[in-house]
């Protein structure tokens, strides 16, 4: 049992942490923000006092704790070779490519997205929702800082992989909450690889991901669904819900006319600006794969009801 005085004392830490990360303009201030934020939510993952909670635990802090060891050695080199600690002073080419890997691995995103669905299988579906949203936002902007000294084909071939990885691994899963975290994944590749083009692009498409997944979190632990089988028995109790997750669903996948296919077109549409055709082929392509799951959670929701 957590008191309430620990709960306060965690929930401001965790917010605290993200907004010095976001709003700090020197390496070691965005450092101390993510530490800060991570030991705060090691608690909150192993509040369950299940044995899968504590794994869960332990491989987030080891995978955080790497990405912030490879974060501090990317700008202790770049302060070596410059000596400035400036976030927007990121000039070095190794510090770029060390730092954007550790901040890939802070959000979980391909190749470095193995924790992701491990954890939040292990943990609560409200820990789950802080971890897909909240804890995306300080890695996200600390990459739009310095998205203008990143190789574009670092980020691009990143997100595509990404989109592959997200839309192949959540297929096969019948456990929500991984679907949600290689959903997450799949987001995240077009937040990245849009990244290199447009940067204020990336953010809407990371805002407006974190918009819709959220109701899904929340509508899944009001009625307690943990499987794809619980999806068909909840239509009974509560329909509207179910229904709004089927429809939130098609939207993250990016199916028009909701509002997850605008971000989609409008990165289509610079890939394609930028002549870079064949990228966006790849990517309409690996969005294909991603529908497949989203399709069959909704068809779960709409057929598979009386």
């Amino acid at each position: 049992y957590i008191t309430p005085t620990a709960i306060t004392i965690i929930t401001l830490s965790i917010i605290m942490g993200t907004i010095l990360t976001m709003s700090s303009s020197n390496w070691l201030m965005a450092w101390i923000g993510l530490e800060l934020n991570m030991l705060a939510i090691l608690p909150i993952i192993s509040k369950p006092k299940t044995t899968r909670a504590s794994e869960a635990t332990i491989k987030y802090f080891l995978t955080q704790a790497i990405a912030s060891a490879m974060m501090l050695l990317s700008s202790t080199t770049n302060a070596w070779q410059t000596g400035n600690w400036d976030i927007l002073e990121l000039k070095n080419k190794f510090s770029t490519t060390i730092m954007t890997l550790s901040l890939m691995m802070k959000m979980g995103a391909a190749p470095v997205h193995f924790w992701l669905p491990e954890v939040l299988q292990g943990t609560t579906l409200q820990t789950a929702l802080l971890i897909t949203t909240w804890q995306k936002l300080a890695p996200v902007t600390l990459m739009y800082m310095i998205s203008n000294n990143i190789q574009p084909a670092l980020l691009m071939s990143a997100g595509l992989l990404s989109m592959v990885v997200g839309g192949l691994g959540g297929i096969n899963q019948t456990q929500l909450r991984k679907t949600m975290a290689y959903s997450s994944i799949n987001n995240l590749g077009w937040t990245i690889m849009i990244m290199a083009l447009s940067p204020n692009l990336a953010i809407m498409n990371i805002t407006i991901y974190i918009i819709m997944t959220t109701p899904v979190f929340l509508m899944m632990k009001n009625t307690s669904m943990k499987t794809l089988q619980n999806l068909t028995t909840t239509w009974t109790t509560s329909t509207a819900m179910t229904l709004s997750i089927a429809l939130l669903m098609l939207s993250t996948s990016g199916l028009p006319p909701f509002t997850g296919f605008m971000p989609k077109m409008l990165a289509l549409n610079e890939l394609i600006t930028q002549k870079l055709t064949t990228l966006a082929t790849l990517a309409i392509m690996t969005s294909l794969i991603s529908l497949l799951f989203y399709l069959r959670i909704a068809y779960l929701i709409m057929m598979l009801t009386p």
